[in-house]
């Protein structure tokens, strides 16, 4: 095929019909339509490729807005990602970065990134890690936080710990497992019962969720590192560079 046919054609694949008549645009008459119609469906046929490229220009440009959408929201809501005050923290408390990891129980991608944050606390002695509770899995998982609230407010210093055990569970969390999590760990269900009465977790899911919003997180796990959003369990090695890459330049990404 000419250059300029498939030039056209990546035209109308784009949903912009330009004929090339003395300078200017001419609307398409329903025979032309037609013949247009019959030609991008051979050009489709003979080079499907396209579509693929097609596909990928536009994941890109998706996963650009995301990361433009959540910059902005980086900026405007450091307080509320870095210092609310229901966070809990594991790692060292004074930390020279800080690691914001969004979180569900429920998450298998969650289950398997624990490892990440293991493996970087044992490594790194100077990094903290804020965890953020946002249960978007189901009532199950709305359930097993609100045990977790309780936790952090009836022994928090054992919170690190039943984070862990719950978290890397293979069997789905409940309140049921939350709460034989905390048992093993010496907390008494009568306990963890009456602060959920007293202090239902509802206000600060709801806050969170309308931080989500604002950095357009779409699912679990999602972290902010300085002034960068990653998106999904990227593992390890990636964390750690842009760990390193705070130290080195202030930002995520040097």
């Amino acid at each position: 095929m000419k250059p300029f046919s498939k030039t056209l054609a990546a035209l109308l694949i784009a949903g912009t019909a330009i004929v090339p008549f003395a300078g200017a645009a001419v609307a398409l008459d329903d025979k032309q339509k037609q013949e247009m119609g019959a030609f991008i469906r051979e050009y489709l046929i003979a080079n499907p490729e396209v579509m693929l490229e097609v596909q990928d220009a536009l994941e890109k440009k998706q996963q650009e807005a995301r990361i433009s959408q959540a910059s902005n929201g980086i900026e405007a809501n450091r307080q509320a990602i870095y210092s609310t005050p229901s966070d809990i923290s594991v790692g060292n408390p004074k930390g020279d970065v800080t690691v914001v990891e969004f979180f569900d129980y429920n998450c298998g991608y969650c289950k398997r990134a624990l490892s990440d944050m293991e493996e970087i606390l044992s490594e790194d002695k100077n990094v903290r890690f804020i965890l953020k509770e946002f249960p978007i899995l189901g009532p199950d998982s709305m359930a097993a936080h609100r045990v977790a609230n309780a936790v952090r407010l009836t022994a928090p210093e054992k919170y690190a710990e039943f984070h862990r055990t719950l978290l890397g569970g293979q069997d789905r969390a409940t309140e049921a497992s939350a709460i034989a999590v905390a048992a093993s760990l010496g907390i008494p269900e009568k306990t963890l019962r009456a602060s959920m009465a007293k202090n239902p977790n509802d206000a600060q899911v709801r806050d969170t969720y309308a931080l989500a919003n604002n950095l357009g997180i779409t699912g679990t796990p999602f972290y902010v590192v300085g002034n960068e959003a990653v998106f999904g369990a990227v593992g390890h090695q990636e964390l750690s560079e842009k760990i390193a890459n705070i130290r080195a330049c202030g930002k995520a990404t040097c």
